[in-house]
């Protein structure tokens, strides 16, 4: 009885493991054929409204202002936004300095909808814009970032589009491998979508939105997963979400193992909070063939990164200590998901950190997997920002 029970244990594992690689194989090598190499510009110049929600963000939101601030774009044509929330009072005198919109809200509960429905609602009603872009506090960009965006807007005609964020910092193996997972992330759930003709994943900070969808689809977001809402409602009124990887945001990893665990175990949550609130709607995508509603519930189905390793590894340590044979499928496992995972990974990004990195990887892993058991317990916590 007790071996039909941990053979059983072990095939189901295996299965949703296995498709959870299939799923990752394929796009990753869909990655390998980039569109958008080259944007042509665009015939005319849009208005631009940038929101930036902070929240306790007092040692980084200063250097993304200045960074938007020195956009080579036409001043005239771009606004800025700042959501100062639970901030100290030297930064919002800081803030205030610079020719930008301050905003000093002090939620109860804080989220980032919150913040971005508090700004939406504070526009002047004469400004009008046509575009919207979100940065987190602590997000840099580069110049010529507005006037890309305006060109890739314009070639994307769509109402949303993603740019690429890349790490900005690599000073520590935690922030080397959470880099290296962000990048397998734009690698397989953006480009490697785009290419194959489905919407790109969101990411939060660096998306554009057309400024009237924007306005009236922000109102409807309540949680503060609002990214995966957004990602959804787009989804469901059938919107493409492009993304164009030379258009680059600039964010600090984390560099420490505490972090690295809560952040997963955060976005475990915001993953099983998506597909709880969505799967509803996959006979419908199914029926009327919306393909890119159905992948996105699959998306959300699949097994996390990094408890997926998790289990590879354990799985391969105690399988041959039951019975060897188990143990094969579980190695090649290990191998294929190696080989999809390096297809991923751009070779920016191969240096002696990252093989310091790659050795603490398993062990990280292992930490991840063990932290799985706050997954139940965020609902609370969920709802405030970290």
């Amino acid at each position: 009885m007790l071996w039909y029970f941990i053979v059983t244990i072990d095939v189901l594992l295996f299965v949703f493991v296995a498709l959870t690689i299939l799923y990752m194989a394929i796009y990753s090598i869909a990655s390998l054929f980039s569109r958008h190499i080259n944007i042509p510009p665009a015939k005319q110049q849009n208005r631009f409204i940038i929101l930036i929600p902070s929240y306790r963000q007092d040692n980084s939101i200063e250097k993304t202002v200045k960074s938007v601030l020195g956009q080579t774009y036409p001043q005239r044509l771009f606004d800025v936004t700042v959501i100062s929330d639970h901030q100290k009072e030297i930064t919002n005198f800081k803030l205030a300095q610079y020719p930008i919109t301050l905003l000093t809200p002090n939620f109860h509960s804080s989220t980032k909808a919150k913040s971005l429905q508090l700004a939406i609602n504070n526009l002047p009603q004469f400004k009008i814009y046509d575009i919207v872009i979100i940065l987190d506090a602590g997000s840099i960009v580069e110049p010529e970032f507005l006037q890309q965006m305006n060109d890739a807007y314009e070639t994307a005609g769509t109402k949303a589009i993603q740019a690429h964020r890349l790490s900005l910092n690599r000073d520590t193996s935690i922030a080397c491998l959470d880099a290296t997972f962000e990048e397998i992330n734009n690698s397989i759930f953006r480009r490697g979508h785009v290419t194959l003709g489905i919407s790109a994943a969101i990411c939060g900070s660096g998306i554009a939105y057309e400024f009237r969808w924007f306005k009236e689809n922000i109102k409807k977001v309540s949680t503060g997963w609002e990214d995966k809402e957004m990602e959804a409602l787009l989804m469901r009124q059938q919107i493409y979400i492009d993304y164009f990887d030379n258009i680059y945001v600039y964010d600090e990893k984390t560099r420490r193992m505490g972090d690295f665990n809560r952040q997963r175990s955060r976005w475990a949550s915001t993953q099983l909070r998506s597909i709880l609130s969505n799967i509803r709607f996959l006979p419908a995508a199914l029926f009327y063939k919306r393909y890119d509603m159905v992948d996105k519930i699959i998306q959300w189905m699949l097994m996390p990164r990094m408890l997926l390793m998790g289990i590879i590894v354990v799985m391969s340590i105690i399988m041959p200590f039951i019975y060897m044979s188990l143990a094969v499928k579980w190695w090649i496992a290990f191998a294929v998901v190696m080989l999809v995972f390096a297809i991923a990974t751009p070779d920016y990004l191969v240096n002696k950190k990252w093989e310091h990195a790659f050795i603490k990887a398993p062990f990280i892993m292992l930490a991840s997997l063990l932290n799985i058991t706050k997954i139940i317990k965020t609902k609370k916590k969920f709802e405030n920002r970290n």
